[in-house]
């Protein structure tokens, strides 16, 4: 049997979630002030508009410390020369372009310490990847960068035994260049250790200047990405022994150039490997399938993803990908540009997917919002998931153009009734009223009572916490799984959640998806108000498969893949 272990919540939880007004919607209260989270995003805006300066703000969760409550670490922007001198490094010397991680005090509040772990950063950041990659018990880190030149466009912290972080870029083997966004740690050959995915957005320099807007009679305005060339992403095999390989070339990743911005993982095919979706800009979308030898086939067009059902390319953002509708099959939402519709392609089997932006319901609800971060996430416990989108343009003066469309903008929370989706965000807290530039975002349970949070980085401002305070008798199950055989994270794990007289459910192990995010590791179900005879069945990516009867609720249980397990 594998070995599982208890993690109470506080004994708070239950006596807070009583005093909760009796409102049967999902709630969110906006908490960052109250959690001492005073980071604030500086984009170093200049008068030229450099295109990097609306793309940044991504963010990781993880637990840093080890002690069990997950933190927050958000990525910041740098000091923008003007004019900026090509090849040029970003100065992020002076502490407000520094990046921060906020540690967990496990009382609703966090505490800043990104010097003291010596997580500050370098160059101007983007995006955030989570992962034990050397399968010691603790989460690193990759952080990426737009970077021109020679200066590396992400750099890896290993955690050390949860007391400090060590820039090990150099001496891991990772010589990545040019503008990197979103990132993510997967094990995609299934050997036990996590390999590496960086995405690169463009083509792009400092030097080169095509006047964007001027002769529109608008002003400047940060050029359309149709002017650049695409660009080549990294994949990085874990050698085992902390350093790792480029292995884009011969996996068949670094023949695709493309516009990525978000990237998710997912076994879109169920052969036992993770695939691949990357968010393209204004380009046709990809999806990577693994082949299981190593290499992998590019499959958007066949699979039926890589244009809307008009056959257009459409500004991918973000990216998520997820089992929607709990039939065993993850499905994709990849965020847009306002005018296009958020796009929701629903695994339809046998390689292909179905879109199903327009009948679904979230075409005509996001026709003019523009969107980057995605959950994916049950937040009222009912065993059905819910869509949050962090939004906000690209363009800072888009109204004058069309006058119609906003630059701020509110994010949207979506309950799924059956395959369509209904907008619940007027009901769902005061924040869902207010608009930001938000960029990256993440679900984790901070506060590990079962209901998921939110954290949003929003462009040149100030992020917010948002807190799940719904107010549900419902049950639920919380799961930290061990990897043995498999890497430490299980990330790559299915589970299947079987219960008596009630549908089955199934989640994916991953941390990445959103957009230059990495999310809460750990996986939660919820399960009405009276489950019974609750089973699990876990495949992880070693192939061994068992199932878990012997469940506690309300609580957080981890699980281990064997149960002689060595690892800590």
């Amino acid at each position: 049997m594998p070995r599982i272990s208890a993690i109470r919540p506080p004994a708070l939880a239950a006596a807070l979630l009583a005093l909760l007004p009796g409102a049967a919607a999902q709630r969110f209260e906006d908490v960052t002030a109250q959690a001492g989270i005073d980071f604030r995003h500086d984009n170093s805006k200049t008068p030229r508009k450099y295109l990097p300066e609306t793309m940044g703000g991504g963010l990781a969760v993880l637990d840093a410390d080890g002690d069990g409550w997950m933190d927050i670490y958000f990525v910041n922007g740098a000091k923008l020369s003007f004019p900026h001198r090509a090849g040029a490094e970003p100065d992020k010397s002076d502490p407000r372009f520094w990046n921060r991680l906020y540690l967990n005090n496990r009382d609703g509040t966090f505490r800043e310490a990104a010097e003291e772990y010596g997580l500050q950063g370098r160059g101007y950041g983007m995006g955030a990847a989570a992962g034990d990659y050397d399968n010691d018990g603790d989460p690193d880190l990759l952080v990426t960068n737009a970077a021109t030149g020679e200066a590396p466009a992400a750099t890896l912290y290993r955690n050390e035994e949860g007391r400090r972080f060590t820039d090990v870029t150099a001496a891991a083997g990772l010589r990545a260049r040019g503008w990197a966004t979103s990132a993510g740690f997967f094990d995609y050959d299934n050997d036990g250790d996590l390999d590496l995915l960086i995405l690169r957005y463009m083509q792009w320099r400092f030097d080169v200047d095509y006047r964007c807007g001027l002769e529109a009679g608008y002003g400047r305005a940060y050029c359309h990405p149709d002017l650049f060339a695409p660009q080549t992403n990294f994949l990085y095999r874990n050698n085992g022994d902390g350093t790792f390989a480029d292995a884009g070339e011969t996996a068949g990743i670094a023949g695709r150039p493309g516009k990525g911005l978000g990237a998710a993982f997912a076994d879109y095919d169920g052969d036992g490997y993770l695939d691949i979706a990357v968010a393209n800009d204004s380009f046709p979308q990809f999806l990577f399938r693994n082949r299981g030898d190593g290499a992998f086939s590019e499959e958007a067009l066949l699979a039926g993803i890589a244009y809307d059902d008009d056959g257009r390319e459409f500004a991918g953002m973000g990216a998520a990908f997820d089992d929607l509708d709990d039939d065993g099959r993850p499905d994709l939402v990849t965020t847009t540009l306002s005018q296009e519709r958020y796009a929701l392609f629903y695994n339809a089997g046998a390689g292909a997917f179905d879109y199903a932006t327009g009948r679904s319901g979230l075409g005509a609800a996001t026709q003019l919002f523009s969107g980057w971060g995605i959950a994916v996430f049950d937040a009222d416990l009912d065993g059905s998931k819910e869509l949050f989108f962090a939004n906000g343009h690209v363009m800072d003066n888009i109204d004058q153009s069309q006058p119609h469309l906003r630059y701020l903008q509110p994010p949207l929370l979506f309950r799924r009734e059956g395959r369509k989706f209904i907008d619940v965000s007027r009901a769902a807290g005061d924040l869902f009223g207010t608009r930001r530039a938000g960029r990256g975002a993440a679900a984790a349970d901070f506060d590990n009572d079962g209901r998921v949070d939110i954290v949003v980085s929003n462009l040149n401002g100030r992020p917010y916490l948002a807190r799940n305070v719904t107010a549900t008798g419902n049950r639920w199950l919380g799961l930290q799984l061990i990897g043995c055989r498999s890497n430490r994270d299980g990330i790559g794990t299915t589970i299947k959640l079987t219960r008596a007289g009630g549908k089955a459910q199934y989640r994916t192990v991953a941390r990445g998806g959103s957009y230059l995010s990495s999310r809460d590791p750990r996986v939660f179900f919820g399960l009405g108000e009276n489950p019974q005879e609750l089973a699990l069945e876990l495949r992880w990516p070693s192939g061994r498969s068992h199932v878990v009867q012997d469940l506690a609720l309300d609580r957080l249980q981890r699980i281990a893949e064997d149960p002689d397990c060595e690892r800590p």
